[in-house]
């Protein structure tokens, strides 16, 4: 079964670098890739991804409101999400972990993402 997993993050080389890895990695995912918290909401009126990788920082809308608007809303509040950021201090750690379904600090290895990715699409 093919696992659709989007990434939402402002850098679209990050995007980049991520769906390349996890298509070497994993041949069963398709990579939705949106570059703002804006775009992520506008694709999820028509695409369902099985897991959301969302980054904290990014401008007009952070992760932290991106996450609020998906749990929000009845369509996307069970959609998994994992927080994947460059934040490492202890207040978005421990948010991002309580919050999330993962929290992930970059940079990171792709193995260990797609173990991360696969243990929670496979709950």
């Amino acid at each position: 079964m093919v696992k659709k997993i989007m990434i939402v993050d402002d850098n679209p080389d990050i995007i980049l670098s991520i769906k390349s890895g996890l298509e070497v990695v994993a041949g069963d995912y398709k990579i939705i890739g949106a570059e703002s918290g804006e775009k992520c909401l506008e694709l999820l009126k028509t695409e369902t991804p099985d897991l959301i990788l969302l980054d904290i920082m990014m401008p007009e809308m952070s992760g932290w409101e991106t996450f609020d608007k998906l749990k929000g809303n009845a369509s996307w509040g069970k959609i998994p999400v994992v927080f994947l950021t460059a934040r490492t201090d202890r207040v978005a750690k421990n948010a991002g972990g309580f919050l999330g379904d993962d929290y992930i600090e970059k940079p990171f290895e792709i193995v260990e993402l797609k173990r991360r990715i696969d243990e929670i699409t496979n709950r």
